[in-house]
Order: C-alpha cells, then sequence, then structure tokens
C-alpha cells in the first residue's frame, strides 16, 4: 500500500499523478492517505464554507469526498478510468469541524467496467454509503485528440 502522506507522485503511481492534478479536491482540503490496487482512504474536514442552511454539511461535499476516493481506487490500475455513474445514502449528518475519512474498495471489475463501495465515516460512525460504476477510457488516437 502507497503511504501518499511519505511518498511523492511519481510517473509510476497513476493515483499520485492523478490526485496531484485534482485541484477540485486538493483545494477543498482532501487529503490522500494511502491508496493500493483498488483501494484508497481519503480524509477531509468539514469548513464553515461546506455547511448548509440546516448547520450540517452540504450532501454535494459528501458525494465529492466519495467520489474522489472511488477515483483513486478506481485508476489505481493505471488506465485513465470515469465515472460512468454513482449513487450516495446519506446515514448520518456531519457538522462542521468533523474529520471525514473516505475508504473506496473495489468489488469487481469486468471488460472497461468496475463496480466500487465507499463508505464515508466519521470516527467509527458511518456518514454516507457510495456506489460507483466506472469505465476505462479507450486510448485516443492522434487524430482525435487534435
Amino acid at each position: 500500500m502507497v503511504d501518499t502522506m511519505k511518498q511523492a507522485a511519481n510517473a509510476d503511481d497513476p493515483v499520485g499523478v492523478m490526485f496531484s492534478a485534482d485541484e477540485a479536491s486538493r483545494g477543498l482540503g482532501i487529503e490522500l492517505l494511502r491508496h493500493d490496487l483498488g483501494t484508497a482512504v481519503l480524509r477531509m474536514t468539514v469548513t464553515p464554507a461546506m455547511v448548509n442552511g440546516h448547520k450540517i454539511a452540504h450532501g454535494g461535499y459528501l458525494f465529492l469526498l466519495a467520489d474522489t476516493a472511488f477515483a483513486c481506487a478506481c485508476n489505481s490500475h493505471g488506465p485513465t478510468t470515469v465515472a460512468a455513474g454513482a449513487d450516495i445514502d446519506f446515514v448520518a449528518p456531519a457538522y462542521e469541524g468533523d474529520v471525514l475519512v473516505a475508504t473506496a474498495q473495489e468489488r469487481t471489475r469486468f471488460g472497461r467496467s468496475g463496480i466500487y463501495d465507499v463508505t464515508v465515516t466519521r470516527g467509527g460512525e458511518v456518514v454516507a454509503e457510495f456506489r460507483g460504476r466506472s469505465r476505462v477510457l479507450r486510448a485516443r488516437t492522434s487524430k482525435e485528440s487534435q
């Protein structure tokens, strides 16, 4: 397992390379803690800007955290992989100051597709359950990239 806190991204680490270029996730303070083939663990602290009018974390931020963990897990195999779809179930509210951890796990891969589950927790409590469906992109030909 790659401990990302101790190792800089390099060309042999597709997750590290992808995450280092992910301005959206890093801009929100999301940290990639560790990853391996088909797995990833990320952390995010709920900031005041992430809280909605009910004084709970906006679901979009929880989705973003889970989606980023999903992206790291499904891109761990190397080829560029994107979301084909995803669902989330919000189990418990999160609040300003909460430290959330998203743990992604590959369930299966078949052809160019895959299914990944992500559990978002606060301490030992489940806050959200996410399921992502991935698709490996085909290599672009030189004509397509022009």
